[in-house]
């Protein structure tokens, strides 16, 4: 530190005192207004609550166990896309999505294709460094390399080369079309930014050190609309507002955000402050009781998931199920819209299909849909068809007296499902089917092979968006079976037909917008014709928001409450 003389420093304190005490020079205005100082604005700051406890910043890794860190991610990280709240996908870092129209997106006739991206002008990482397409490069280069400890994206099989002809341009050369190729570099796909300037050197002497804590943490350096300020351990984050952010400086300057891993300490933190809640937070049935409590906010809520049914295709007992008519009258058995009412105070839907009514293009779709209105007498009509008629107890039989009693499983650490499950199970004794409930413990839950051999019935609640990792659950490939070591997830039916794989492989190649949504149909069609799954009900998520915050929407398939954190804002 410099030293100076004593007597220069008296000097200037001599002058600041002076300069303080002496009266104002005379100007046009009152003295009074003219030595008032200006106010400067109070930060905005609000609390945040996720339902998890993160121990970094790596959505890739944990986003499926750890509860709103995608919501946690999406505030500090950004893509060259985003998905908004309409469905539609929209430039973020770069400036526009690749299309067959604007020539970011080309087919070539030896059924290879091509994508372009061109970043925005100017853009910072959080700590003023350039981010440029060779951070892009890099992340695929970690991403693809089985050292580095990430899970592998499985687009990266598709994909011939990436390139970086210039700082802002990056192309993606392609083996076969891809329908989602426009989402490269997102969230949703491969390649999310990484900054290399921080992490290139570390990772060419040691790739294990990629994964060092403080990369992800306190020393996390991003490019979304907040950085970070302080992370401390098993409690919270604080975040502040980045200048940089493309889409626009956000109006809220500070953003802490709770780790919250118990529901009812979530609850308690709501009522005591929290202005939002992020990612999968709260139940349905939790945040309405809570909203009924909390006169400082509301609760949002949007379509998202769906409960379904699958049939055991495979060593299925009693062989009854495998008749499409038997499984038809279950569903026409099933009073949906009792289950909504039950389940979600009727703020959801009856599910048809898969396919939320609010897709973009579900027009298009819904002549596809075969729709199986409540209709008990029909239900029965369709059981004593197949040989069954009623005893005295009210139960089907078949003429040795055997009655077509089933089994509905479920995982009980998902509050809904043991609910749907009691529910539907009531519902079809009393149309006169024989219903056993078993609830898989959740000792039991991670054990695949137990799990997939359900003889009868399995309600689950799953994500139903129409990406291709949504979707690829109903290919054949996908069927947990011996062969595979039963390690294959999503296909809980087992179903496996040629028909659908065909219909699904055309789907996930098919670019033409018009074109791919008539191939949905098609797969919606076969489906709901078929019923290897029995659509049940859609879901609602509820997102908690204090009434002084402003632009908040629930989370929905694809997106998190984040996309358009730069627009929140607290009420005047």
């Amino acid at each position: 530190m410099a030293h100076f003389p004593r007597r220069l420093i008296c000097l200037a304190l001599g002058l600041l005192v002076g300069a303080a005490c002496a009266p104002p020079p005379p100007t046009a205005t009152s003295p009074r207004a003219a030595s008032a100082p200006a106010q400067a604005a109070a930060p905005k700051r609000i609390t945040a609550a996720i339902r998890g406890n993160p121990s970094a910043i790596q959505q890739r890794a944990q986003r499926d166990t750890v509860l709103g860190l995608d919501a946690l991610d999406a505030l500090v990280t950004a893509g060259l896309t985003q998905i908004e709240s309409s469905g539609a996908r929209t430039p973020q870092l770069a400036e526009a999505v690749p299309t067959l129209e604007n020539g970011g997106w080309q087919l070539a006739p030896d059924g290879t294709m091509r994508t372009m991206w061109r970043l925005k002008p100017n853009l910072r990482w959080h700590d003023g460094t350039p981010l440029t397409t060779g951070d892009l490069v890099f992340a695929t280069t970690v991403e693809q390399d089985k050292e580095s400890g990430i899970p592998r994206w499985a687009g990266y099989d598709l994909i011939e080369s990436i390139e970086a002809p210039d700082a802002r341009t990056i192309v993606v050369s392609w083996k076969r079309p891809y329908a989602e190729a426009d989402g490269m570099f997102s969230h949703t796909a491969g390649g999310l930014p990484m900054p290399k300037h921080q992490l290139g050197q570390a990772w060419a002497e040691d790739k294990t050190s990629l994964l060092n804590p403080a990369n992800w943490t306190e020393e996390y350096i991003g490019a979304g609309a907040f950085k970070v300020r302080d992370w401390v351990r098993d409690s919270h984050v604080v975040l502040l507002a980045f200048d940089g952010y493309p889409l626009g400086r956000p109006r809220i300057d500070e953003i802490q955000v709770k780790f919250l891993p118990d529901s009812n300490a979530l609850m308690a933190n709501v009522l005591a402050g929290v202005d939002v809640t992020l990612g999968n937070a709260l139940s349905f049935e939790l945040g309405l009781s809570l909203s009924q409590q909390w006169r400082e906010g509301t609760m949002l809520t949007r379509p998202r998931n769906w409960t379904l049914i699958a049939a055991q295709f495979v060593n299925t007992s009693p062989p009854i199920i495998r008749e499409v008519s038997f499984r038809r009258a279950l569903l026409m058995g099933t009073d949906r819209q009792e289950l909504v009412d039950a389940l979600f105070a009727g703020q959801s839907g009856i599910a048809h299909s898969f396919v939320d009514p609010s897709e973009p293009g579900y027009s298009l779709i819904e002549p596809s849909v075969v729709k199986y209105p409540y209709d008990p007498r029909q239900a029965a009509q369709l059981i004593e068809a197949l040989g069954y008629s009623k005893r005295a107890d009210g139960f089907f039989a078949d003429a040795s007296g055997q009655p077509p009693a089933v089994s509905i499983w479920t995982t009980v650490s998902n509050a809904l499902q043991p609910k749907a499950m009691t529910a539907v199970a009531d519902q079809w004794q009393r149309l006169g089917v024989p219903v056993e409930q078993v609830p898989v413990p959740i000792q039991r839950m991670q054990d695949r092979e137990y799990r997939a051999q359900f003889p009868s019935f399995e309600l689950v609640e799953n994500p139903n968006g129409t990406t291709m990792r949504d979707m690829i659950r109903f290919h054949s490939s996908q069927a947990p079976l011996p062969e595979n070591r039963f390690t294959m997830i999503g296909n809980y039916a087992r179903y496996q037909n040629p028909e659908l794989d065909a219909l699904l492989d055309r789907y996930f190649t098919t670019i033409p917008t018009r074109e791919r949504l008539e191939t949905l149909g098609g797969i919606v069609h076969h489906l709901t014709e078929n019923l290897p799954q029995l659509p049940i009900v859609y879901g609602v998520d509820a997102t908690m928001v204090a009434n002084r915050l402003t632009g908040v929407t629930a989370r929905s398939n694809g997106f998190t409450q984040s996309w358009n954190v730069q627009e929140w804002d607290l009420r005047q």
